[in-house]
């Protein structure tokens, strides 16, 4: 006999959205099902770490209550989702930070932006997922849970530092979840996972932060969605796009996405970049991507080859990153700190050595030291603007090799070298976070598979504030080489009992 669990498992947001309005389903089989698919699923890939059934159950009786009575719904009514373990709070739910020993018990009352606008909109969280500690790596991983497990290979990570929320997309065990973007938190495990993240252009969703509402500024840091289609993703960006006053950078626009999807891309000039001038790239991987970049001329679309002009080498760049995301991760210290909680002090063994490292460097740097790292940044900025002035997109590969294998101690890292070159292990294969240096809109796509069944990511970056345009640009693709059949990788695969 199928479940319902099974039926609904890989029905996307839009879809279910539509049913429960429809009344072809009630929210309260909808939160059953896929609180039955979680129970099932969810231990052989760790990728949720906390799922609260009985409130997800009350909300769903208060919300088909609603339905049957004739009141008012969201466009996100009914649906279930997941919010990430990091800086992502529901009042009286855990908040590890990331898989912190100290906080397992840390239960803040306190909601986050993605929470209170999916919540508004009608959504039904259920739980949170795996994040790494502080979320300072493209891998998922941490001391208290462990790695998460990629759902077509659970051998490999699911990548990071979003890794727990890609996880459970791509194993359906929700249609949709929150990833928040440091450096590529959401479409690096978007492009391990295989399928669809989006980071928005910067201010485009708020990013409400405290004590200092300043800190998701160096870099460039977002909350967005991570879903199996674009159609669904661009939903979401519009439940969550639209200023809030509490966030100096918030856009002052409240922009409907919906209609972008179905935009097309004829004409416009595509900027393709196989290594981003300086990253070493796997064969698996370029060969995958290369392939997938064409696809945009099928839509009409004008693909050139392009060069950046970027100077500096892969490995300075990565070390860059983690300069400039430090403080951030000190400030978070100094936070607990004054709550009474000296992690540095009577902690330090809850984090990863090389995390250690870099907060200690946090506390270290000089006013010149962030003067000039802020002029090396500015270096990519200008690269990045030089190319828009000519393109409407510049596309490659989303990360530069294919799901690591997951490592035993807590501590998976990604890959010391690609084609005998060496890389920085934490984000120096990481694709994606010149973006974050620069605040342009970028998606990755599920580009293919490679020979061993491994999900590969295209990444496709537009102008600033030009969201639409990536979302119009990802739908094409999409039409065109639809990825919904790699699904039946993770649909398919033994769970052991």
């Amino acid at each position: 006999m199928s479940r319902l669990s099974d039926e609904l498992a890989y029905q996307g947001v839009t879809e279910i959205a539509r049913r429960i309005r429809q009344r072809e389903l009630s929210p309260v089989e909808v939160v059953d099902a896929f609180l039955e698919r979680i129970e099932r699923r969810n231990p052989s890939i760790n990728a949720l770490t906390f799922v609260d059934p009985e409130g997800a159950r009350k909300e769903a009786k208060a919300a088909e209550q609603t339905l049957m009575s004739g009141g008012e719904i969201g466009p996100l009514f009914g649906v279930p989702g997941v919010l990430k373990d990091l800086f992502d709070f529901k009042p009286g739910w855990p908040a590890t930070v990331g898989g912190i020993r100290a906080l397992e018990k840390f239960r803040p009352d306190m909601t986050c932006m993605f929470a209170d606008r999916v919540q508004k909109a009608g959504a039904i969280l259920l739980g949170k997922g795996n994040s790494p500690t502080l979320g300072f790596r493209g891998t998922c991983d941490n001391y208290l849970f462990g790695p998460s497990r990629n759902p077509f290979d659970p051998s490999r990570n699911t990548g990071g530092s979003s890794g727990g929320s890609a996880g459970a997309v791509a194993d359906g065990l929700v249609p949709f979840a929150e990833g928040t973007d440091g450096g590529g938190s959401i479409r690096i495990p978007a492009a391990w996972c295989g399928i669809y993240g989006l980071k928005q252009s910067w201010g485009r969703v708020p990013v409400v932060t405290r004590p200092n509402a300043f800190a998701g500024t160096d870099p460039f840091i977002f909350e967005g969605p991570l879903t199996r289609s674009v159609e669904d993703a661009a939903l979401l960006l519009t439940v969550l796009n639209g200023p809030d006053d509490r966030d100096p950078f918030s856009l002052p626009e409240k922009l409907d996405f919906t209609g972008a999807p179905a935009r097309s891309i004829k004409g416009m000039r595509i900027a393709w970049s196989a290594d981003l001038d300086v990253f070493p790239v796997d064969p698996a991987v370029a060969d995958v991507v290369a392939r997938a970049v064409r696809v945009f001329e099928e839509a009409g679309a004008i693909v050139e080859p392009v060069k950046l002009g970027i100077r500096r080498g892969h490995y300075e760049l990565a070390e860059l990153w983690c300069r400039l995301i430090a403080p951030l991760n000190v400030g978070a210290m100094e936070m607990f700190k004054a709550n009474g909680l000296d992690l540095m002090r009577d902690h330090a063994g809850d984090f990863p050595p090389q995390l250690l490292d870099w907060i200690r460097k946090g506390y270290d740097l000089t006013g010149l030291d962030i003067a000039r790292d802020q002029a090396m940044r500015t270096e990519i900025f200008d690269a990045m603007h030089g190319v828009m002035e000519t393109y409407d997109f510049l596309v490659s590969p989303t990360l530069a090799c294919t799901a690591v294998p997951n490592a035993e101690d807590g501590d998976t890292k990604g890959p010391a070298e690609i084609n005998g070159e060496k890389v920085e292990r934490l984000i120096g294969w990481c694709m994606t976070y010149f973006c974050n240096f620069t605040g342009h809109p970028a998606a990755s796509v599920p580009a293919g598979l490679t020979a061993e069944g491994l999900p590969v990511g295209m990444q496709i970056m537009g102008r600033r504030h030009a969201d639409a345009d990536v979302l119009a640009a990802s739908a094409a693709f999409e039409r065109l080489q639809p990825w919904k059949d790699s699904y039946r990788i993770p649909a398919g695969r033994t769970i052991p009992a």
